[in-house]
């Protein structure tokens, strides 16, 4: 990298960060051009070498405390039991979202929302636990729905929170709503032959990548046979 690359590397990341903490703690009604750039400690026309406007910086400073985020999720180690881990994931998702509201409603904003890299490996991080519950063969769906469930249930839950009147917030409503999809999604014991038919092929859906004598194709068409 060029000097002058990493100068402007540099001159940007002190404006993200800038306008990531004025939006975390005031909300995006706070990050305009002039007070991102005092923070930064640059004149407000520097700005516009990196943002179009206020919306670009607006959805770098959201991607900026998202990526921190995903990257203290990524340093947990697995433990043995993913259930647990899921859990813990869980937990963790409905705690960030209550603690940034403004981000969280400025990711999930249908207007602005767009597959981000911080947003794209959240997910991913979520479809490897989800991916580890259905080889210990406790899953009853698909591993696709499981992971389309706990996201939207995820995403409902903090909204609720984040918009209850003081007077009706619900503390256990989070832990109620983890409970209702682990229902929904998990069985009670790892799958055995003639358990519950749903795990057995989430389980099996696992394997097939390893199995021998079969064509890409042939476990392609396997694999939409088991998702029917």
């Amino acid at each position: 990298m060029t000097p002058n690359a990493l100068r402007r590397d540099v001159t940007r990341d002190r404006i993200v960060k800038a306008a990531a903490v004025l939006l975390r703690e005031h909300g995006p009604v706070a990050v305009t051009t002039r007070r991102v750039a005092q923070e930064a400690g640059l004149q407000p026309p520097a700005l516009y070498r990196f943002f179009q406007g206020k919306d670009d910086l607006l959805d770098a400073a959201a991607e900026h405390v998202f990526v921190e985020h995903v990257a203290s999720k990524q340093t947990a180690a697995p433990s043995d039991d993913p259930v647990d881990d899921l859990r813990a994931g869980w937990d963790t998702q409905i705690s960030f979202g209550l603690a940034n509201p403004y981000v969280f409603g400025l990711l999930l904003d249908p207007a602005r929302a767009r597959h981000t890299p911080a947003q794209v490996k959240g997910v991913r991080i979520l479809a490897e636990r989800v991916h580890r519950i259905a080889a210990a063969g406790r899953l009853r769906v698909s591993e696709e729905r499981a992971v389309n469930l706990i996201r939207s249930a995820g995403i409902g839950t903090v909204h609720t929170l984040l918009t209850l009147p003081p007077e009706e917030s619900d503390p256990t409503l989070a832990d109620a709503a983890f409970d209702a999809i682990a229902r929904a999604i998990l069985t009670d014991e790892p799958a055995v032959p003639t358990g519950d038919p749903a795990a057995v092929v989430a389980a099996f859906r696992i394997l097939m990548p390893e199995l021998p004598g079969l064509s890409k194709a042939e476990v392609s068409l396997l694999d939409e046979w088991l998702r029917r």
